[in-house]
Parts: C-alpha cells; sequence; structure tokens
C-alpha cells in the first residue's frame, strides 16, 4: 500500500517566500530582492561580490507589492493602504540613503507607465490627481521627486506607450465600446487617431519596432486567434506576420535591448511554451534546461550588457529556486529558494485536463489529486478563477497544493470567457453570468462524477472575486450539487457591483453593460443572474471572506448575502478584515483565512 504524504502545516503553504522577484542591477553587480522583515514582504539587496545583504526598505503595516531598478544605485517600489490600491511609487538608494514617496499625494492611483532605462535620472507614471477617472503621464525626476505633467488626458485615454528613446508615442482611448490607438512622431506633435476598432477586436500595442518607426502588436483583426505582427503606423494596418498559433492567443514577444532583436515569442496551452527566433537566446535555454532538468526555467531580468541574468526553475510542486548566472562561463549560483520548508516530493501533480460542456465546448482545465491517493471517490474542491475574464495557468499553486494536502481533489477550470482561447471562446461569455458560464463549472463537476473520481456527496465550491459569484451562483443554481461553498470577495448583487465601481474604471463602463449586462435595460437579466436574489434557493452551509477596504468588490457585496442567508437559518461563518482589499495580502489575515476554511471543509465534506 502506497504511503500518503504527511499532513503539513497549514502556515507552511501561506507563510511569504523566504526570498522571492529577483532582478539584477543593470550592471550585474548587485540583486535585490523581497523577503519578509517583521513578516512583511520587503526589498533587500546584495552585493554580489562579497555577499552583503542590506535591508532597503522597512514597510510593517503591509508589505511591498513589487520593486524595480531605477539605475545601479537608485530602487523604485510600490505600496498601497491597506489594500485600497491607490498605490504610490517610492525610491531608495542601495546605501539606504534619500529614500521618497514620488508620488505622495491622497486618493491618487500611481501607475508605471516607462521605467526610462536608458534616462536613470526619470521615470514616466500615469497619476489620476487631476481628475480621479483618468491618468495623466508625468516625467518625474527619480532623486528628488519633481514632475512634469507631459500630456494631458482629454478624459478617454486609458493607456499610453512610450518608444525605445522613452519619448510619449501611443496612446490608447477607449470611449466604452470602441478603442483606438492615437500616434505622434515626436512629442511636440499633437496624437492623431490612426485605427478605430470595437472593443471585441483587440489590436494591442506591444513595443516599438527598434527605429522606432513602427510597432509590434498582438491582433485578432479579421481572425480568432491574437497574432504578433508587425504593425505599419503610417497605414494603420498589419504586415508582416510574426507568430501565431492555432489553439491559443499569442502576446509574449521577447526581446534583446541591448542588441535590438526579436528573440522569441511564449504563450500558454496547458504549459507555458517558448520558440526562439534567436540562436543565441536558445542556446542560453538549452544549456539552462540541461543543468534543471524537470523543471520549467525562465530568466526573469538580464544585466544591461547580457552577461548576467537571474534565472528561475519552478514547477507544479515548487514555488521556484532562483539563480545567478555568469552568461558568458555557463556557471549557476543558487540564490535562494522561494519555500525550502516544502518538500516537493510531498507536492501533487497537477495535470492538464479536457471535458466537453454540454452544448459541445471543450473545456481546459487542471486537475489536482491528493498525492498516492487512489484517485477515486474523493471529496472535491471545485475552484472557479476570478476576472472572469483571465485564465488559469499550470504551475505550483498554494491553496491547491494545501487542499490536496488536506485529502481534496482539486478542479480548476477555464470556462467559455476565459481568456487565451481566442474571441469567439471569450465573446460567447458575454451575458452569461450564472448561465453558460456557470454550466460549464457544473459540466466539470458532472464530469469528475460519472468518472467515479469525485463523491459527489462531498463536493465543495470555492472562489475569489468572479470564483467567489461562481461560488454563490452554484450554491442559487444547482442547489443539490454542492455540499458547502467558501466565497472569497465575491460579487452577490451584479446591480450594486456595478454601481460601485472605481473611479479609474469609469472608461470601461459601457463594455462592462455589453460583457455582463445593462442595469438599466437589462434588470431581469441581471436579476436571473445575482445570487442574492435567489437566497431562497441556498440550503447548504457558506463560509463567507471580505477586505474592508476592497476597491472592486466592496464589502456590501458580502454583507448582502450573509444577512440574507442567516435571516433564513442558514449557517454563514464571515471573516471581515479592517486591513485588507481584494483579497488578503497579510500573512496573519491569510492564515487565519485557511485555518477557518479547513475547518469548515473537514465539518462539510471530508
Amino acid at each position: 500500500m502506497q504511503k500518503k504524504a504527511p499532513l503539513i502545516p497549514m502556515e507552511d503553504f501561506f507563510r511569504s517566500p523566504e526570498k522571492s522577484s529577483f532582478k539584477i542591477s543593470p550592471n550585474g553587480n548587485h540583486i535585490a530582492y523581497m523577503k519578509p522583515w517583521k513578516t512583511r514582504m520587503n526589498v533587500f539587496v546584495m552585493d554580489m561580490k562579497n555577499k552583503k545583504e542590506t535591508r532597503l526598505t522597512s514597510s510593517e503595516e503591509r508589505g511591498l507589492y513589487g520593486f524595480s531598478w531605477l539605475t545601479d544605485k537608485r530602487i523604485g517600489y510600490v505600496k498601497d493602504d491597506g489594500g485600497n490600491e491607490n498605490v504610490h511609487f517610492y525610491a531608495v538608494n542601495i546605501d539606504v540613503s534619500n529614500e521618497i514617496d514620488l508620488t505622495p499625494f491622497k486618493n491618487v492611483q500611481a501607475r508605471i507607465i516607462d521605467d526610462l532605462e536608458d534616462d536613470p535620472d526619470h521615470i514616466i507614471i500615469g497619476l489620476n490627481k487631476r481628475s480621479p477617472q483618468v491618468h495623466d503621464p508625468y516625467r518625474i525626476n527619480v532623486n528628488d521627486g519633481k514632475m512634469e505633467m507631459i500630456a494631458e488626458n482629454p478624459g478617454n485615454i486609458s493607456g499610453w506607450m512610450t518608444d525605445h528613446d522613452g519619448k510619449l508615442r501611443i496612446a490608447i482611448t477607449n470611449d466604452g465600446v470602441n478603442t483606438s490607438i492615437l500616434h505622434r512622431k515626436l512629442e511636440s506633435d499633437k496624437f492623431e487617431s490612426i485605427l478605430t476598432t470595437d472593443f471585441k477586436v483587440s489590436v494591442s500595442p506591444l513595443f516599438f519596432t527598434f527605429d522606432n518607426k513602427n510597432l509590434y502588436v498582438a491582433s485578432n483583426r479579421g481572425q480568432d486567434k491574437s497574432g504578433i505582427f508587425k504593425f505599419d503606423l503610417i497605414n494603420a494596418k498589419e504586415g508582416k506576420l510574426i507568430f501565431e498559433h492555432d489553439e491559443v492567443d499569442v502576446s509574449g514577444l521577447m526581446y534583446s535591448r541591448k542588441r535590438k532583436v526579436l528573440t522569441g515569442v511564449s504563450y500558454t496551452v496547458a504549459k507555458n511554451e517558448m520558440i526562439f527566433f534567436d540562436t543565441w537566446r536558445e542556446d542560453i535555454q538549452e544549456k539552462l534546461e540541461e543543468k534543471l532538468p524537470g523543471y520549467e526555467v525562465g530568466i526573469t531580468s538580464f544585466s544591461k550588457d547580457e552577461t548576467k541574468a537571474v534565472v528561475v526553475s519552478y514547477s507544479d510542486k515548487s514555488r521556484g529556486t532562483y539563480y545567478y548566472y555568469d552568461v558568458e562561463k555557463n556557471k549557476l549560483t543558487e540564490l535562494g529558494k522561494a519555500s525550502p520548508w516544502l518538500n516537493e516530493n510531498h507536492m501533487a501533480e497537477m495535470t492538464p485536463i479536457k471535458y466537453t460542456s454540454r452544448d459541445g465546448l471543450t473545456i481546459h482545465g487542471y486537475l489536482t489529486l491528493p498525492e498516492n491517493s487512489n484517485g477515486k471517490n474523493l471529496p472535491l474542491v471545485v475552484n472557479p478563477h476570478g476576472g472572469p475574464w483571465a485564465r488559469d495557468t499550470w504551475g505550483y499553486n498554494p491553496q491547491i497544493q494545501f487542499l490536496a494536502n488536506r485529502g481534496f481533489a482539486v478542479l480548476q477550470m477555464n470556462f467559455r470567457g476565459s481568456t487565451g482561447y481566442g474571441r469567439e471562446f471569450w465573446e460567447i461569455s458575454f451575458k452569461e453570468w450564472g448561465k453558460s458560464m456557470q454550466d460549464d463549472i457544473t459540466d466539470g463537476v458532472k464530469w469528475l462524477i460519472d468518472e467515479g473520481i469525485a463523491d459527489p456527496n462531498r463536493i465543495a465550491i470555492y472562489g475569489a472575486s468572479y470564483g467567489g459569484y461562481a461560488t454563490l451562483a452554484g450554491l442559487a443554481f444547482t442547489p443539490d450539487l454542492y455540499a458547502c461553498g467558501v466565497d472569497y470577495v465575491g460579487v452577490s448583487n451584479i446591480f450594486t457591483l456595478l454601481e460601485t465601481l472605481p473611479p479609474y474604471w469609469e472608461l470601461g463602463r459601457q463594455m462592462m453593460y455589453e460583457m455582463i449586462g445593462n442595469p438599466e435595460t437589462e434588470r431581469d437579466l441581471l436579476e436571473a443572474a445575482s445570487p442574492i436574489f435567489h437566497v431562497d434557493s441556498i440550503r447548504v452551509p457558506l463560509f463567507v471572506a471580505q477586505g474592508a477596504n476592497d476597491p472592486r468588490v466592496k464589502q456590501s457585496e458580502s454583507d448582502q448575502i450573509v444577512e440574507a442567508l442567516k435571516a433564513r437559518g442558514v449557517e454563514v461563518p464571515y471573516m471581515l478584515k479592517e486591513d485588507e482589499g481584494h483579497g488578503f495580502y497579510n500573512e496573519e489575515n491569510q492564515f487565519d483565512f485557511y485555518r477557518e476554511m479547513e475547518k469548515f471543509l473537514n465539518k462539510h465534506i471530508n
């Protein structure tokens, strides 16, 4: 008889990584990374000559979201306040001097437009300080915070793009249902609209050609799947096809800044795949994969001269190991494991799967079975992703591994509307919340029951954001399928969701109406799809978790469903965290959530 994997402490899955997000300095002499300080993720830097480590940041209330090298001696980092998503951009020297908030404005959100790699003193950041609905681009001095607005957003620009010289040359406008690309040759010129498409047609600029005259774009114009093309700015037309794939959209185009050549493309079918155009880069990949067999291998950053790099290896069982790579010597030096306390041999395999929906659509997904189980008659946790216009991917996922370690099978599926599978697969989800999108989830559960993998009496549904909505919809619209549900920052009432959109989402409101439904003209549709109006059908226990500062799915979404179900006598434990937003970020809050979730699932399906 096979031995079961040992029970691993819940905290080991959700502890902050020991080290993560390694990035190399432009000159290759230093490595910066995130690691916990007082349980919060902060930025550290290591001198690669003497291996001396220095902590650069001291954030105690909330961990940082990320960082980037601004110069060889200076780093920029981002954080918000309690999950409110009003992100500020800070800068600090690697000797810990001159730490400043470059965007010190209340209720203003910073978005990085270009870190201006060839202009070490400046960065371009979008700020919505003039109008909460839109972001204006500012060129900001990273040393003293002096800023100048370099274009004024007329009220409809949703994105900006620079050329390789850091000049602001492209703007993307949105009127809700149409998207336009605007272009100018010089920063002193006016922006001129060169192409307008319906939002369902995507011509997405990736970056300029190396002579700064044209663009590379990911486009699905005239076809179902997005491919990568060279794009003529004068005639506003796709030219030479660089790469396309018959199964999935492709938008990941890689290039060498130093040598000014395209190096390859990346895309995801079941797993991430890469095709190289450049023998130098392909040769590096082959050498790395030879040194790290059995793992997916990626390069996260190169030094400016491309002689040094940071490499990461990962799998469905490994959160990742980082290495310093000397390209010329072909030498790898380990920098650290994200979670060295986890034994890969005790992790469960995430297997790509596919099944057929009731209307004949192929649905792709992933099935994770408990390590060393016989794969039969298991308690199942169904885990639909958020978005909903996003997708699940293969790789290490702490919550999936945690659930599998506790003896649960876990099903993830890319239901219709999930991105990456082409325009038709996306569009057939419009106005289908709670209907065919939900059917795809239901059909996956029934498939696992028919295969004998899932015990029909021990099935739970759990998800966050749209996945939380799908949890509530599953309990309301298929009340006999699930024994319980876990709703994490999920939508209960589509009317109140649309009433409380963050101001900087306003440009997309009409598009959301086309994709979800218009509350003024399609009340019946949205009422039929909103679980709050169907609480009488919810009979099984529900665990709800919510962040009080969530700007996307407001606390009222969870309050409504909890109050309505409690009034009916349904068991609804409710976890509200005052210092969190759209999902729990602080380590102790994650511990609280998964601890209670484990108790809840054990009580109802184990």
